[in-house]
C-alpha cells in the first residue's frame, strides 16, 4: 500500500461528512465565539491520539493487557449511547452537556474523529510494515488535514440544510450510527471468540 492509498483509506474511515451533523449538533450548544477554538482543540487532540496509536498502539494494549477487540467493543458501546441521544434528543444535545458547556476529548475527539476503526487501522498499518512509519505518518496527517478542513466549514452545511434539515439529518445519522455501533460490538465479540478458541 502506498501513501496515497493509505491516506484515502484513513480518510474514509474518519468519515468527516458523516460526522458533520454530529459535530454541528454538539457545537450548536456552545457559545458562538468559542466554537472554532473548541473544534480546533478537539481536532488536535484527535490527531495526537491517532499518532500515539500509530507509534505505540500495540505497546499500549500489551502494557494494559488489553486486546484490540476491546477497543472495538468499547467504541461500539460509546457510539451506541451517542446514537441514542441523536435519535431521542435531550437537553444538552448529543454530548449530554449543559448548555454552553464545552466537550473535552469525548465525544468529539474520541470516538467520533479518532474512533476504534481508525485506531485499529493504524495499529494494523504499523504492525504490517514497521519500516514505513514515515509513510504512515504522512498518510495519517494528510487524511486528518482534509477531514479537519471539511469539519471547519460545518457552518456552510448548516446554512444549506437549515435548522429542521439539520435535525432530520442528525436523526438519520443516529439510526446509521446505531447500526455501525452494533456492528463494531458484534465484530469485537466475534473476533474475541475466534481468538479465544
Amino acid at each position: 500500500m502506498d501513501i496515497f492509498s493509505a491516506a484515502v483509506m484513513l480518510f474514509l474511515i474518519m468519515d468527516p461528512l458523516g460526522n458533520l451533523p454530529i459535530f454541528a449538533s454538539i457545537l450548536r450548544h456552545i457559545d458562538p465565539k468559542k466554537r472554532r477554538k473548541v473544534l480546533i482543540r478537539e481536532l488536535i487532540f484527535a490527531l495526537i491520539i491517532m499518532l500515539m496509536f500509530l507509534y505505540a498502539g500495540e505497546a499500549i494494549l500489551n502494557f494494559l493487557n488489553l486486546r484490540s477487540e476491546s477497543v472495538s467493543i468499547a467504541g461500539g458501546i460509546i457510539l451506541f449511547l451517542i446514537a441514542i441521544k441523536m435519535i431521542f434528543p435531550q437537553p444538552g444535545g448529543v454530548a449530554g452537556l449543559a448548555a454552553g458547556e464545552e466537550p473535552f476529548i469525548v465525544p468529539m475527539a474520541i470516538p467520533l474523529m479518532a474512533g476504534p476503526s481508525i485506531l485499529a487501522a493504524l495499529i494494523l498499518l504499523a504492525h504490517t510494515d514497521p519500516s514505513r512509519m514515515t509513510d504512515w505518518t504522512i498518510a495519517l496527517v494528510s487524511a486528518w488535514g482534509l477531514s479537519a478542513v471539511i469539519l471547519m466549514f460545518y457552518k456552510i452545511f448548516t446554512k444549506i440544510l437549515g435548522e429542521k434539515g439539520l435535525i432530520a439529518v442528525e436523526r438519520l445519522m443516529g439510526m446509521v450510527l446505531v447500526m455501525i455501533s452494533v456492528q463494531m460490538l458484534l465484530d469485537g465479540i466475534s473476533n474475541y471468540i475466534k481468538t479465544a478458541q
